[in-house]
């Protein structure tokens, strides 16, 4: 079983996710006492968020850069980066090592693409939202990618920031995600791609009536095939 290096902390709720999920699908699949085998670097987060805030995403990436490396030097086979916004500096990280990183987006492009669809809607950060650097990515995988407007936008993003990413859940915000899925369904989306790793804290496929696909799930699903298909 390779050993896989985690890149976590962004937050470290959705990376507690990453690292019950892991081991969960590895006992699964292998049986008896197995566990996965996992390297975790966990950043600050509140200095990474300030950097995304200011705009400073070169130094962002340095920072990630460094870490990967380190986990690299510490024997990790494969890069698993925890998180959908921080995948903006992908490059970078994979500039600063050797193995391979499992790109999120494709991982979450090849689930849509498996279900037969082509149009999704997409809810996240508002960076990840509002960029490219995984909008793009799906439409690399000839997706077409929906976003919800400005205001759900913003709504979006303060759950995650001011809640999610603090393990704070509640109904009001489930309620208000709902409908925001709701209204991107309207508006043509045949599945919404859970965008943000916090996300799955809060909403899963009972909370809409088209294919949800969870990314954090979906990311560690094929970080497990990968890490079992070496042996």
């Amino acid at each position: 079983m390779r050993l896989v290096g985690l890149l976590g902390g962004m937050s470290w709720e959705s990376s507690a996710e990453y690292y019950r999920l892991a081991n969960e699908l590895v006992r699964e699949r292998v049986g008896g006492l197995a566990s996965a085998r996992l390297l975790l670097h966990s950043v600050d987060f509140a200095k990474v968020e300030r950097l995304q805030a200011e705009d400073r995403w070169d130094e962002a990436g340095a920072l990630l850069a460094t870490a990967a490396a380190g986990l690299e030097a510490a024997g990790a086979e494969l890069l698993v980066l925890c998180t959908n916004t921080m995948h903006k500096v992908a490059p970078a990280i994979e500039a600063a090592v050797s193995i391979p990183l499992l790109h999120i987006g494709d991982v979450t492009a090849d689930a849509v693409r498996a279900a037969g669809l082509r149009q999704v809607g997409l809810i996240a950060t508002a960076y990840t939202m509002e960029q490219d650097f995984l909008r793009g990515r799906l439409a690399g995988h000839g997706l077409t990618v929906v976003v919800p407007d400005a205001d759900d936008r913003a709504a979006v993003h303060r759950i995650i920031y001011e809640e999610l990413c603090l393990g704070v859940v509640t109904e009001e915000s489930r309620q208000a995600y709902r409908e925001i899925i709701a209204r991107l369904v309207a508006a043509g989306a045949e599945g919404v791609v859970l965008g943000c790793t916090e996300i799955e804290l809060l909403v899963d496929q009972s909370d809409a009536d088209v294919p949800v696909f969870p990314t954090t799930r979906l990311h560690v699903e094929a970080a497990v095939d990968a890490a079992l298909a070496a042996e």
